[in-house]
């Protein structure tokens, strides 16, 4: 990343903007519930899947494991019936499931630990990228650099300038573009990509207008086609 003059300040000092995710419909969640009660014990099992409870936990586990958002955007806990969790965040969403638990089974001294996470940060990147695909990575805050570092990276056809993010908002999809050679793109709400994301890399024009991926090819490509028009001109003259 260059500084193009668009920096805040000269010390370039970056201040990334990730705000807090808040849970789409068909999001997968991965709901564990603990306490160090020993009475509790035996009735938090019911709230444990049972493959969950020794298996590796792994894309596929969690898919049929976690606890999918419905077109309502309610998930389905065991014995709680659903629970809303359309547009709140992980945090909102521990605090909603433990308090559910306490007014309706427990009592407000029991010590239970709710943690709610996204059965893994899905996304898609297609285009000039050395291997692109549906892809997921099991972290919390994912940049856009790492997910196509994921994907193998930019290929040198890749037009680093212009990437686009298609993401996903309650009223449709949106396209957004990022400039991944200026330092301000870590700036941009867009850094970090967020679940269902599709990065597209376009290719430079260069490619699109049919040219090599390097220097060299380059050179070849334009001597091949100058000597092509130099014999044709010969032969046309020699006629």
């Amino acid at each position: 990343m260059q500084d193009k003059g668009t920096t805040v300040n000269a010390s370039a000092q970056v201040q990334t903007m990730a705000s807090p995710y808040r849970v789409q419909v068909n999001d997968i969640l991965s709901v564990n519930i603990k306490s160090t009660d020993s009475e509790l014990k035996s009735l938090l099992e019911i709230f444990r899947p049972t493959e969950q409870s020794n298996a590796q936990i792994n894309s596929q586990s969690l898919y049929f494991n976690g606890f999918t958002v419905d077109v309502h955007g309610n998930i389905e806990f065991p014995i709680l019936d659903k629970i809303n969790v359309l547009g709140y965040t992980t945090d909102e969403i521990e605090e909603k499931v433990k308090q559910a638990l306490l007014d309706t089974y427990l009592k407000d001294v029991s010590k239970i630990f709710v943690t709610v996470k996204l059965a893994g940060l899905r996304y898609t990147v297609t285009g000039e990228v050395s291997g692109g695909g549906v892809l997921t990575l099991f972290q919390d805050r994912v940049n856009i650099i790492e997910a196509l570092a994921n994907a193998g990276d930019i290929r040198d056809t890749g037009d680093r300038t212009d990437v686009l993010v298609v993401r996903q908002y309650p009223d449709g999809q949106k396209i957004h573009h990022i400039d991944l050679t200026d330092k301000v793109a870590m700036k941009s709400p867009y850094y970090y990509i967020k679940p269902n994301d599709m990065i597209i890399v376009k290719p430079l024009k260069r490619k699109a207008l049919g040219a090599g991926q390097t220097v060299t090819q380059n050179i070849t490509t334009f001597a091949s086609i100058f000597s092509v028009l130099l014999t044709t001109y010969i032969l046309i003259r020699g006629n």
